[in-house]
Order: structure tokens, then sequence, then C-alpha cells
């Protein structure tokens, strides 16, 4: 059955704000041709959007920049401002942007967690309002948010965790409460990275795909066919409770120690560095994590000042000053530089560091070859900062540790976004979310 007149409108308005999100300003002849529409449809599609308030001339194109067919056609950027957080257990990032996506303003607080639960949600909330101040927005239409813990399918809330902060769930309450015009929605921050890594990182040429988060934490986050899976609870991709060989308990429903993430969580990485004669100075959560692996790849490959790392080849030292959230850890490594030869399949260059990187593989690829014996993904995007740390020089080891453990070909990637895939992702939901709305058929606009 063919589409009513003002549904092929609507199909044709939205197709066109599409491509000039993603192409930035095109002249009615550019949206004719990618469109595939005529060239009356173009121009009254433009006429339409352009009463609308969503589209207006930003210059013109040409070698004569001049007459209406040279006209650059954009999007209303400030027709819409939108807020993007970042909530993890030791504070919070916010992106303000405009309604294509340019970041305006962006800032970070630590919370620490001595804080009582009403101030830390008053200084979120007003961190929030402080950088929408900055931006120049009078008012926020989309917030998204992106946290740890399980979202409540029925609901769309985080649910009450025990081992996370009560200020996270009361955050989104609050958000609303502050701002009633703007629409506050929450995500799970392992499904958000895999959004930004999907759309603008690792993943780019994949509709399925794997990514597990090895930050402070750990998670999975599962893309099948294009579409982000939750599971009837919510629960998808919670791979820190996975039972799995080398842990001295089992993980209980309350407690992921004794589960995959008492293998690859950041203080169980921080201490396998020890034990393998990398010293670690500095308090044992991700960016310590995150700094012993990029020290640990710098060492083996010889390049100095990987990812941010100040890498020493000579005299058994190897220093790192890393940054996380909260801006605040730093990493010292050190280790036996050059004091022996490898043996096969190791790097010469430092035994020490080949020694941990290859046991930290051996522990990843437990929970990988689990993941890949369930759901065959083809590929799994080793996430968050410690993924992006390891880089190719970990992801290769942990490649081939599955091949030998499964019989199913997966490519093991390294993250190309780290730990700001969160607050990336956030602010890619918040502007699909603003724009599925303005872009809605005429008449549904809001004039908000």
């Amino acid at each position: 059955m063919p589409a009513s007149p003002s549904t092929a409108r609507a199909i044709n308005d939205r197709l066109a704000l599409r491509l000039l999100q993603q192409e930035g300003p095109l002249t009615a002849g550019q949206l004719k041709q990618l469109t595939g529409l005529s060239r009356p449809t173009v121009a009254d599609l433009v006429e339409r959007l352009t009463a609308s308030g969503l589209l207006t001339v930003v210059g013109e194109a040409g070698e004569q920049r001049r007459g209406p067919n040279a006209k650059l056609y954009g999007i209303v950027a400030d027709r819409a401002h939108l807020a993007a957080l970042d909530v993890r257990t030791e504070g919070v990032s916010v992106v303000v942007s405009d309604l294509v996506g340019r970041v305006l303003a962006e800032a970070s607080l630590p919370i620490g967690g001595d804080t009582g639960t009403g101030p830390a949600v008053e200084q979120a909330v007003a961190l929030v309002e402080r950088v929408a101040k900055e931006a120049g927005a009078d008012r926020l239409h989309t917030v998204g948010i992106g946290a740890p813990g399980l979202i409540d399918p029925s609901t769309g809330e985080l649910r009450d965790s025990s081992g996370l902060p009560e200020w996270h769930r009361r955050l989104v309450a609050a958000l609303q409460e502050r701002l009633p015009e703007a629409r506050v929605s929450v995500e799970n921050e392992t499904n958000l990275a895999a959004l930004a890594e999907q759309r603008d990182g690792a993943a780019q040429d994949r509709d399925t795909f794997v990514l597990l988060w090895l930050d402070h934490g750990t998670g999975a986050a599962v893309v099948l066919d294009g579409t982000l899976r939750r599971g009837a609870s919510g629960g998808t991709g919670e791979i820190g409770f996975l039972p799995v060989p080398g842990t001295t308990a089992l993980p209980s429903a309350t407690d992921c120690d004794g589960g995959f993430h008492s293998l690859a969580g950041a203080a169980a990485i921080a201490e396998l560095a020890r034990e393998h004669g990398l010293t670690v100075e500095g308090p044992a959560h991700e960016p310590v994590a995150a700094g012993v692996v990029r020290a640990a790849v710098g060492l083996v490959s010889g390049v100095g000042g990987v990812a941010g790392a100040a890498v020493s080849g000579s005299g058994g030292v190897a220093g790192a000053a890393v940054s996380g959230a909260s801006g605040m850890a730093q990493a010292a490594v050190s280790g036996d530089v050059g004091r022996a030869e490898a043996p096969p399949g190791q790097s010469s260059r430092n035994p020490s560091a080949a020694r941990f990187l290859d046991a930290l593989a051996d522990r990843l690829a437990v929970g990988v070859a689990s993941v890949v014996a369930i759901l065959d993904p083809g590929c799994l995007v080793l996430g968050g900062e410690v993924g992006q740390a390891g880089g190719d020089e970990l992801a290769a080891r942990v490649a081939e540790r599955v091949r030998r453990m499964s019989p199913l070909l997966t490519e093991v990637r390294a993250s190309a976004l780290g730990g700001s895939a969160v607050l990336r992702g956030a602010l890619l939901t918040a502007r699909d979310r603003a724009q599925d709305e303005l872009f809605a058929p005429p008449g549904r606009w809001s004039a908000r």
C-alpha cells in the first residue's frame, strides 16, 4: 500500500535532515543527488523545514557563490541543546552540545566516597547547570546519562544495587525535577560505550559484536544484527558475575567477587602486575590498571610515550603518569628491563612486562571464549581505559588464545575510544532522541 502524501513528506524530511546531520551543510542540488528525490520535492522540503525553524541558509557554494542553487542549507544547531553525563563511583563528567553534536562546554567533578547522598546529588546537578550556562544554553532539551549498574527494562530506571552509591539513582530524579522541560534518560555505561564504538570507534564496520568493558569493573555489551540486547531483566552482559576457573570462590547474587571480575577488574590487574615484578604505586583502581598495562605495552614494544605513558627502556624503570575520570591517580611501574632473554614468542625487550601481558591475556581469554561460545559475535572489542591502553599488543595476545580455545572465528580489537566512549555514547543517544522528536512530521514539532 503506497504511503500517503503526508507520510511521504515526513519520510523525505527525515531523510534530508539525517543527511544534513551526517554530511553538514548541503545545497538543494546536493540534497537531490543524495536523496534521489526530484527537484520540486527537494524544493518543497527545504521550504517546509526552513519554515519550521529546523533549516537555515548558512552560506553559499560554487565558484560564483551566487544564485539560489548556490545556497548552503544547514540544521539550526541551537534549536536544541543537549547534555551528556558519565556517572562513575568517584565522580561525574558532563558535556553540553548543540543539536548537531558540537561540544560547547564540558567539565568533570570528583565526588568522594564519604560525600553524603544529598550533597553528592546537589554537586552533580549544579555541575550540569554550570556547564549548560557556560555553553550558552538557556534550557536543555535532552539529557543522556551513562551509569554503572542494571537498567530496569520496564521503567528505564537504575535498579537498586548495594555495590553502587545511592546518589546515582537519586541523580536522575533530581535532574528531572530541576530541569522539568528536559527529557532525561539513563543507560548502562557499557551499552553506551558499545554504541559509541559502533558509531565512531573500533566497531564501525560491524552490525554484530561484543564490547568487553575493562575499567574499574568489568562488563559486556552485546550488539546483534545492529540491535543492542538488554535481556529480560536488563542484565545482558553482566560478565563480572561469570563463574570462571582461577578464582578462590564463586560469585553470589549480590557480589561478583569470585567471578570474572576477580580476574579482570582493575584491582586484580594491578595485583597481577605486582606478581610479575611490576610494582604499582598509588590506589589500585581504574587509572592505575590502565597505566600499568599501557606502560607494559610500551616496554614490550619499545615505543615510549604510548597513550600518555612515559616509558623508559633502560635502567630498569618505567614511569607512567595516568589520569582517569578523577584526574588524580598515578601509577609508577618498574621491571627488569632487558635483564634476561625472553622465552620463545615473548618480546626480549622486557620479559617481566611480556609475561604480565601474557598472563593478563590468559585471564581475559577465559571470559572472551565463554562469550564467543554462546554468542559467536565474530568480533570482540576490548573496551574501556584498560582495553585502549592494551592496544593491538594485548588484543593480539587475547585473539591468539581464543583461537586455541574456540573453533569460532573471532576478531579481537582494541577500543578506539577508551573511557571516553561512555560520554560519547550518552551524547549520541541524547542527540538521537532530540532529533527523533524535532525531526517528526509537520504538526508534531515541539515548540519547546
